[in-house]
This record gives C-alpha cells, sequence and structure tokens, in this order.
C-alpha cells in the first residue's frame, strides 16, 4: 500500500472509532470515554490534513519549487503534534473538572466492551502504519501512527480507570487516569512538533545513514582521490548528501565525470532514493604529495628536537634581535 491509502485508511476507522466512543460515552456518562472520543476526532482532523500535505508532497518540481515538494510532510506532523497538544490539554481540563463535580457512572460494562474494540483497531492500524512509515520515510505517516498509538494509550488508561471504579467504586480514579493519560499523550506531542522543526531546518542524516555514506567513500578513496566537505539533510523522505571530490588533474572531464557516476550508483545502492551533489575538482597530486611529505617531515622533526638540545630555541629566551634593530 502506498502512502496516501494508508492515509485514507486512517480515515475510516477514525470515523468508525468516533461512533464507537461516542455511543461509549453517552451510556456511562464517563469524562475518560469523552476524552477518547475527543482524541479520536482530533484523529480524524490529523488524518485528514496529513493525507492533503502527503498528496502536495508527491507533487512532481515545478518553476516555482524546482526542489519539490517533500518538507509539506513536515507541517502535517507539526500540525499533528498541535492536535495532540490541544487534545492534551481539553483532557486535562475535563478531568479537573469532573474532580471537582464528580459524578455517578453507568453501564460501565458496555462502555468498556465498546471502547476495547475501538482500541484493538486502532492499535492494529498504527503498528501497519508505523511499519509503512518506515519502509516509505514518510514523517507525515509516521505522525498518523503514533497519534494513533497515543489515542490506544488513552483507551487503555480509560478503561483501567473504569476497572477501578467497578472494583472500588471510587469514581475519582476515572479523572485521575484521564489526566495521567493526558500527561503522556503531552510528551508525544512535543516529540512530534521537535521532529517537524529538525525536518524543516534541514537536519542532517540518521547516524547509521552516515556511517553507510562514509563506507562508500572510503571503497573509492585511494592516494590519487579524495572526498572533503561532506554535508548530509533529510527533506521529508528525500535524503541528500553533497561534498567535494577531488581528483587528478591530469585527468580528462570524461574520466572524472565517469567516476562520479560510479560514486553516486554505489551510494544509491547503499542507500535508496538518495540525491548526491558532487564537486570535481581537480588537484596536482605530485604537488599535493610534496607539500604532505614536507608537513610530514616539519612535524617529525620538531618531534625528535628535545627542548632543551642545543639550537633550539627556548620558550624563556626572548627572540635575538635583527641587525639594524635597537
Amino acid at each position: 500500500m502506498q502512502v496516501q491509502q494508508y492515509l485514507k485508511l486512517s480515515v475510516l476507522v477514525a470515523v468508525l472509532t468516533i461512533a464507537l466512543k461516542t455511543a461509549a460515552w453517552w451510556w456511562t456518562g464517563s469524562v475518560g470515554l469523552l476524552s477518547d472520543a475527543l482524541e479520536s476526532g482530533v484523529n480524524l482532523a490529523g488524518a485528514l490534513f496529513g493525507l492533503a500535505m502527503v498528496t502536495i508532497a508527491r507533487r512532481p518540481p515545478d518553476e516555482d519549487h524546482p526542489f519539490g515538494h517533500h518538507k509539506a510532510e513536515y507541517f502535517s506532523s507539526a500540525f499533528e503534534g498541535a492536535l495532540i497538544l490541544v487534545a492534551a490539554l481539553g483532557i486535562g481540563w475535563a478531568a479537573i473538572e469532573r474532580l471537582r463535580t464528580p459524578q455517578p457512572l453507568e453501564a460501565l460494562g458496555v462502555g468498556m466492551v465498546l471502547s476495547l474494540v475501538s482500541t484493538a483497531i486502532n492499535g492494529a492500524l498504527a503498528w501497519k502504519m508505523l511499519r509503512a512509515a518506515r519502509e516509505h520515510r514518510s514523517i507525515a505517516l509516521e505522525a498518523d501512527a503514533r497519534h494513533l498509538f497515543t489515542d490506544v494509550w488513552t483507551s487503555v488508561g480509560v478503561v483501567a480507570g473504569l476497572v477501578g471504579v467497578l472494583l472500588t467504586g471510587w469514581t475519582w480514579l476515572d479523572p485521575v487516569l484521564a489526566i495521567l493519560v493526558a500527561l503522556n499523550i503531552l510528551r508525544e506531542a512535543m516529540h512530534l512538533m521537535w521532529r517537524s522543526t529538525a525536518g524543516l531546518m534541514d537536519m542532517a542524516l540518521e547516524p547509521e545513514d552516515q556511517q553507510a555514506i562514509s563506507a562508500v567513500l572510503k571503497g573509492f578513496a585511494s592516494p590519487e582521490l579524495r572526498f572533503d566537505h561532506v554535508a548530509t539533510r533529510v527533506a521529508g523522505q528525500r535524503r541528500y548528501v553533497d561534498f567535494h571530490l577531488h581528483v587528478p588533474a591530469r585527468w580528462t572531464l570524461g574520466e572524472a565525470a565517469k567516476l562520479r557516476g560510479e560514486v553516486e550508483q554505489a551510494l544509491m545502492r547503499a542507500l535508496p532514493g538518495i540525491r548526491a551533489s558532487i564537486q570535481l575538482l581537480p588537484v596536482n597530486v605530485e604537488t599535493r604529495f610534496a607539500e604532505q611529505a614536507a608537513q610530514e617531515a616539519q612535524a617529525q622533526a620538531q618531534e625528535d628536537t628535545p627542548e632543551d638540545a642545543p639550537g633550539a630555541p627556548s620558550p624563556h629566551t626572548p627572540p635575538t634581535p635583527k641587525e639594524g634593530q635597537a
């Protein structure tokens, strides 16, 4: 399945779970189940916005956006994070109000069954979507999957509260557990918003991706070939790497271009879909070797010369004035 198909499925599931959880709240009067239904409503809004952003991100480059629209997915992730934040605050507020004005709960068995059914549906979809997000490298799909997981945790907390009320008769357990659930999903909201901000600011690739790039470049490096100024970034599903490739000045343009193509193909095999920008720099290899040898010899001479040896400059002795100086 493609990313858009997963998000469309998420929209349908959100509508179904809203109906189930609203019915559960109507039967029981539980503030926890009300917060659970509100969370599913937020899921629906997030899935719709994510679908819109993914559709934009898939557009090909145009005159106004020559590098594509891939970063649109980060707006979806930030929006999901903001929605989760609002949901957490709303759940916390409703729970505090219920603590102030306790109300009896009814038909708890029916409410718990409906909540558990919706939880199972959300959990299965969230697990599947998170795997697909890693496969497709989609931050929008990952955000929606994590949002569904927060819904699952909300439902688990609500059911735990209702079980506690059934066993003890303490109605205050319902709003207290709702507050704990709100704090948990608040943490998830902050994580998603941080990921979105990092992506919009051209964050570097993950360490394992950078190690894969380094391994490829080391495979081509030789006394005549050198790579430096390596920089990476990620934009939505796209991964980018820029670097300088130093080649012997005696090479023809065709030889250098052939090597560049081989390096690009090797990077594509290591990290499918990566875009490499390689700047070719001609270097006089003989001159570079001579300069390098001179630098190494000078460094070795400094290491071999003790500080108190005759003729060695002392750090406490001022330099001898030149002729003509006072």
